[in-house]
């Protein structure tokens, strides 16, 4: 069979792969994610129905998805948000960085992968998943609930902690020198306050630029200014994700919703592309030897997550159920745990970083979603019974007698 028939006849497979279980997962109100996942296992290496032709489409679909991932989460905020969010915020995003990418770090250690997959798997846990947190936060009617703006600051915080981490996982990952490492993030840095300073000054004009009434023209022209600066970014080694970002946020008011709803179904077919092909690369037979220390991974950060959330609200004021509903929402990781996983699997920095990143997503994505239901609901059943347990004496026979009262005879 001709070469480009066996291309149409496999992409066309996947796409209409990828819609049915979309269908499944909308159906049964959960995230997608997994199950794109274990669709690119299926089609892998290894797997039930391994790609030929249409491999080399999946790769570039791959990083188009995380292109406009990062684009339409830039456009999700305003220079004027990140900027107040980081000087109130800053605290809780301190706290969520130690608490949730130590154990990451650690554990890569303690498997002996070395320094740079420490870092890799730290941001794998730091990392929470916005898209599957804000539909669970939909989903449950939460949106207008206290607690919710201190869950989002700490999101905005962790995609803003985005711009300087990638640029240095990929200095790391290139293999650069200490110099050329420090040279690159300095580049990455400036860049990202010179975005942010020009936003916040001159957004306006650049939205009036690119603006458009014809719904084809901003299309072209939004989508053509992300995929030049993100190439610009990458030819520059400070990663094509953080220009993309960086284009979101110089956007605003109408323009930035226009792109938005424009380029929503290309962020949706093209970020699907990317879990697939993330689940090409790994081969299902090298999942079950790392599947405990995925579990405990996912363990041991869903409840740093709880702690997290729990305190942040907390110091915001907020009650403790709601504090309690704040951290189960912060627990599912997703999206950019692939995106950061995804690069050491290209760059071959350890072969079991690409499997363990693959279980531990698995394993969170389904979870955080019912520890977003479930923890406030647990933690007021926990608490409401320990104020009621009355204090036992114990058994009879082990109380002490109480003393006689002493007589004094006159």
């Amino acid at each position: 069979m001709h070469s480009s028939a066996v291309f149409l006849i496999e992409f066309g497979a996947i796409i209409l792969g990828l819609g049915l279980l979309g269908r499944v997962a909308g159906r049964f109100r959960f995230s997608p994610i997994p199950l794109y996942l274990l669709a690119g296992l299926a089609f892998g290496e290894g797997g039930l129905l391994p790609l030929g032709a249409s491999e080399e489409f999946v790769a570039i679909g791959a990083e188009i998805g995380v292109i406009l991932l990062l684009l339409m989460l830039g456009l999700e905020y305003t220079a004027t948000d990140l900027v107040s969010n980081l000087k109130t915020q800053y605290p809780a995003g301190l706290v969520d960085g130690a608490l949730n990418a130590l154990p990451g770090a650690a554990m890569a250690l303690l498997l002996g992968w070395g320094p740079v997959a420490a870092v890799v798997l730290a941001g794998v846990t730091w990392i929470s998943s916005s898209g599957v947190i804000a539909k669970v936060l939909g989903d449950l009617g939460r949106l207008g609930n206290r607690e919710t703006p201190v869950v989002l600051s700490i999101l905005v915080l962790e995609d803003l902690a985005m711009a300087v981490y990638l640029p240095i996982v990929t200095a790391l990952l290139a293999g650069v020198g200490l110099a050329a490492g420090s040279a690159t993030l300095a580049i990455a840095l400036g860049v990202a306050g010179l975005v942010l300073f020009v936003a916040v000054r001159y957004g306006r004009v650049i939205s009036r630029f690119v603006s458009s009434d014809d719904p084809e023209k901003l299309l072209l022209v939004v989508l053509g200014l992300t995929l030049l600066v993100a190439g610009l970014a990458q030819q520059l080694q400070v990663s094509a994700a953080v220009g993309a970002f960086l284009v979101g946020i110089a956007l605003s008011g109408e323009v930035a919703e226009g792109a938005h709803h424009l380029l929503s179904p290309l962020r949706d077919l093209f970020a699907a592309v990317f879990f697939v092909f993330f689940g090409l690369h790994t081969d299902p037979a090298s999942i079950p030897p790392v599947l405990l220390p995925a579990l405990a991974l996912a363990v041991v950060t869903a409840g740093t997550k709880i702690a997290t959330g729990y305190w942040a609200a907390r110091r915001n004021g907020i009650s403790a159920k709601g504090a309690w509903r704040a951290g189960g929402t912060l627990v599912a990781r997703g999206e950019f745990s692939i995106v950061i996983a995804g690069l050491a699997v290209s760059a071959g920095i350890e072969p079991s970083l690409g499997p363990l990143a693959t279980a531990y997503v698995l394993i969170l994505v389904v979870i955080g979603p019912l520890t977003a239901r479930y923890t406030e609901p647990a933690a007021t059943w926990v608490t409401g019974r320990r104020r009621r347990a009355p204090l036992d004496p114990g058994p009879a026979e082990e109380r002490l007698p109480l003393p006689e009262p002493v007589r004094h005879e006159h």
